[in-house]
């Protein structure tokens, strides 16, 4: 079940996390990035396919800006219902940490006239390493793409902005929060080390290899 991994991985007598089902969107595919101030902070890029929510920690954050091609660690899927998680996992628990939801909305394959084509686009796409879709948030807008790194981790791929009027040179993510969000980054941080995640692991062996966030093997699929 595509859920399995997810609930394996937690004991939800402990932790406020949904444990959900299976659960599609009314008439438009739904996207949310949730900032996840675990061992190591990165946000978690989740985008709704056949009821569930495939997922991928990115440690830096999504960019606006074209140049930037983000490390993005597939994880497991998330049920439906964690699109409208917020909170905090205990200490001792998957993942412990503060979760906050940094970004949310409608997204689309690009170029697909209804939600089913867009689905079946998508599905597709994930399955060959790379997909291209248009995201209608209050932060991240127009079309980007998701493309499998060759010859790397085997759930390595890039988060890339494509080339359009929502394009921004030099976007942080980190400087676009909520000031709830702001408030509590210093409280938070100051809390001892949680259990450590895929995307802080994912990290720290990516940094070994290089300084930069661009990684320099070449996609299995380049975006267009």
């Amino acid at each position: 079940m595509a859920l399995d991994k997810y609930n394996k991985k937690r004991d939800f007598d402990k932790t406020p996390e949904p444990a959900g089902g299976k659960k599609a969107g009314a008439t438009e595919l739904r996207f949310v990035v949730q900032r996840h101030q675990a061992s190591t902070l990165h946000y978690d890029f989740r985008l709704e396919m056949e009821g569930v929510l495939k997922s991928w920690a990115v440690p830096k954050g999504p960019s606006l800006d074209p140049e930037d091609k983000r490390l993005a660690m597939m994880v497991e899927d998330h049920p439906y219902s964690y699109r409208t998680f917020e909170g905090d996992i205990p200490e001792g628990n998957y993942g412990a940490g503060h979760v906050d939801i940094w970004d949310e909305g409608t997204y689309t394959a690009a170029g697909a006239k209804n939600k089913a084509a867009a689905e079946k686009e998508l599905l597709q796409g994930l399955a060959e390493g790379s997909i291209s879709f248009v995201l209608q948030g209050n932060k991240l807008q127009g079309e980007f793409a998701l493309v499998k790194m060759k010859g790397r981790q085997k759930d390595a791929w890039l988060l890339i902005k494509k080339r359009d009027e929502f394009a921004q040179e030099g976007y942080d993510s980190e400087e676009h929060l909520s000031k709830a969000v702001t408030g509590k980054k210093t409280a938070v941080a100051a809390k001892p080390k949680a259990t450590a995640t895929p995307a802080a692991t994912a990290e720290k062996e990516t940094e070994k290899k290089s300084k930069k966030d661009t990684v320099k093997s070449k996609p299995a699929d380049k975006a267009k």
